[in-house]
């Protein structure tokens, strides 16, 4: 199957509006679109030309007298397991099975495809590219209240608040199980070769990096496929997850109200996934301010943690925590996703990565000697 030329698509709004009609069972009228986060420099257009993949597009529309206004998304396709159309059809058909079943989740209208030669929205017969609609959300992303917390060294009680009302929804998610231990295992598996994770993750590091050597790599690789048969063992881990639980996809409204948006890779897997996604950017935005945890970032982890750890009960986590840390520091000391990272902080995430695989058990109480090297 071919995808669709990027160069040929133009969506008219008439098409736009013929599709919406169809999602919602009434006459759809189209006012405006534009490229999410670019609201202001909005006009009204007659079509989609200029539209590029992997660039969420909000559409404003009204229906039965209500405006309404939902956001149409596809996904780039180089690397990371995207490479394919089906890599990319299936991800977006899971998203959309799944999003409305998380609570607070932002829910998804259709999921559905553009056609071969880029003029039309249509349903699965002769698709060409797919995308994914969900509702507009409106707040601010968690990660723009860790990057005020950095640049001022202070942390208000709403920090702590939303800090420990995110530890409480992994409780809460996290406590419904499921005995499959099949996912359990695929989930594993997919911790270490999917191309999201860690081997897709490695795979686009480029070479002769000054702040990692490429046998270093090959034992971080090694050590973590170790690490995947320890894992196998405890599928009655199982547990709803989110997947991609991370301050990026975190949407703060008032207060400690939020919204998610993105789970990623399966309803079901292992609570140490989501609690690493969110924590280590602690670690890593603590690098940034203080060259090691401490200070409001140090406060911001421990809070999360024993929050955790006292409502779950969980303390076996933190024998399977290991791989995930390693994982996760991947994705931010990644020079593809945070080109302008010092090569101080790289080395010390990097230290972390190795030395957390080396523990059977993660002490929190020695994060800095992980970090370290000691």
């Amino acid at each position: 199957m071919l995808g669709v030329n990027v160069s040929l698509l133009k969506l008219s709004t008439e098409r736009l509006e013929e599709y919406l009609s169809s999602v919602y069972k009434a006459p759809v009228k189209v006012s405006r679109f534009f490229p999410l986060g670019m609201e202001k420099e909005a006009k009204a257009k007659e079509d989609l030309k200029g539209f590029g993949y992997g660039v969420p597009y909000v559409i404003e529309f009204s229906v039965n007298s209500e405006t309404k206004r939902v956001v149409l998304e596809t996904m780039h396709s180089e690397g990371f397991g995207h490479d394919h159309f089906s890599d990319r059809a299936g991800i977006l058909l899971w998203q959309h099975s799944v999003f409305n079943k998380l609570p607070r989740h932002v829910r998804s209208v259709d999921v559905g495809a553009f056609t071969i030669d880029g003029e039309g929205i249509k349903s699965l017969g002769d698709c060409g590219e797919f995308f994914i609609v969900t509702e507009l959300v409106d707040g601010r992303l968690y990660r723009f209240d860790l990057d005020r917390i950095k640049e001022t060294g202070r942390l208000g009680e709403l920090d702590e608040r939303r800090c420990l009302a995110l530890s409480d929804y992994l409780v809460e998610i996290h406590g419904v199980k499921r005995e499959a231990p099949w996912l359990y295992v695929r989930r594993a598996r997919e911790l270490v070769g999917h191309g999201e994770c860690i081997m897709g993750l490695l795979d686009s590091y480029p070479s002769e990096l000054d702040f990692v050597s490429e046998s270093d790599l090959v034992d971080i690789e090694r050590n973590c496929v170790v690490w995947r048969w320890s894992l196998k063992r405890k599928a009655h881990r199982l547990c709803q997850v989110h997947g991609d639980f991370h301050p990026w996809n975190v949407m703060f409204h008032e207060g400690v109200d939020f919204t998610v948006l993105d789970r990623s890779r399966g309803e079901w897997g292992e609570p140490a996934d989501d609690v690493t996604a969110m924590t280590i950017n602690y670690i890593f935005y603590s690098l940034q301010k203080y060259g090691e945890l401490a200070g409001v970032f140090e406060r911001l982890f421990r809070l999360f943690w024993e929050n955790y750890l006292r409502k779950t009960g969980d303390r076996e986590i933190l024998e399977v925590v290991q791989p995930f840390y390693a994982w996760r520091g991947l994705v931010v000391a990644s020079p593809v996703w945070y080109p302008s990272l010092s090569r101080d902080v790289r080395v010390k995430l990097f230290n972390f990565i190795r030395n957390v695989l080396q523990f059977e058990k993660f002490d929190l109480e020695r994060v800095n000697s992980y970090i370290s090297g000691s």
